[in-house]
This record gives C-alpha cells, sequence and structure tokens, in this order.
C-alpha cells in the first residue's frame, strides 16, 4: 500500500517500510543464490542457466516440457534444446516421449543427480533453516505471502526471447 510518501510502503501494522530497502536485501539475497548457483554450474561443467533449468524441472508440479522450459527461462527452441543436452550429457536429466503422443517431449530429473546437487545445495538450506529459527510461525506466514507475491508479480513480467 502507498502511503504518498515516494520510496515508501505502508505496512499491515501501519508502519512504513523502507522499498529502497527491499531492494537492496533482495540483491543481496539473489545474489548470494547466484554464486551458489555459479559455484554448482562450474562444478558440473554447466552454464548457471542450465541450472535454472534444473530447478524449473525439479520445482515443476508436472513433468517439464521443453516448451514450458523456453517459456520460463525466455530463450529459443535452439537454446532450450543445448541445454537439455548439456544436461543430459552431465547426467542430471533424461527426456521421454509421452506414450499418448509421441510429439511430447518430457523432461525428468534423474533421482541419482539429486545428491550432486543436494550435497551442493545443503549450506544453503542450512543457512536458510538457521535464519527461519529467527522467526515465529507468523513471522514466517507473513514472509512466505510476500515471496509468494512478488514470485507472483514477477512471474507476470516476461523475458524478451534470446
Amino acid at each position: 500500500m502507498d502511503d504518498g510518501h515516494a520510496g515508501a510502503i505502508v505496512t499491515d501494522d501501519g508502519s512504513r517500510a523502507d522499498l529502497q530497502k527491499f531492494a537492496v536485501a533482495l540483491r543481496r539475497t539473489v545474489g548470494e543464490v547466484n554464486r551458489l548457483v555459479h559455484g554448482f554450474a562450474s562444478t558440473e561443467n554447466l552454464h548457471p542457466t542450465d541450472v535454472h533449468a534444473l530447478s524449473f524441472v525439479l520445482d515443476h508440479p508436472d513433468t517439464a516440457t521443453p516448451g514450458l522450459l523456453r517459456e520460463h527461462l525466455g530463450l529459443t527452441s535452439g537454446a532450450v534444446t543445448a541445454c537439455l543436452d548439456r544436461l543430459e550429457k552431465a547426467g542430471h536429466i533424461r527426456r521421454s516421449r509421452a506414450d499418448d503422443d509421441r510429439r511430447v517431449v518430457r523432461i525428468h530429473y534423474v533421482p541419482g543427480a539429486r545428491a550432486a546437487a543436494r550435497a551442493h545445495f545443503m549450506p544453503l538450506a542450512q543457512a536458510a533453516d538457521r535464519a527461519r529459527d529467527r522467526f515465529t510461525e507468523d513471522e514466517l506466514a507473513v514472509v512466505l505471502r510476500y515471496l509468494d507475491a512478488l514470485n507472483e508479480e514477477l512471474g507476470e513480467l516476461r523475458a524478451p526471447r534470446r
């Protein structure tokens, strides 16, 4: 909610939170996560975009497809194919054809490959858990609601296709 003060938003309890502080904190968080992503990509001889693709495959509620991945990452079909080729060669994913329509390709995260990702990103999970311990359940519910709302808003923004 905007109260008319530039750079400030009014929170549910009526206090103002500095939008600049939110932006700085979010950039720092994104930067720290990207540092870990780049480290994993380097260790696995992948491109950082490949790691984002893996996250999409892992988090997708259904089985991901190259088309969904293309739309999510804003890549061309050729770039998605190259990404999937690298991921498959590295043993992180496998592709299969749908039984009901052989034109449809499904992307599966190889269960054994999760161990490498889990090991690399364990410090992130542990840091998140330690940070979570500093908050009450009610506070965490608000944080999660904010992150969900932010992701919804960001999801409406589409990156130009490369």
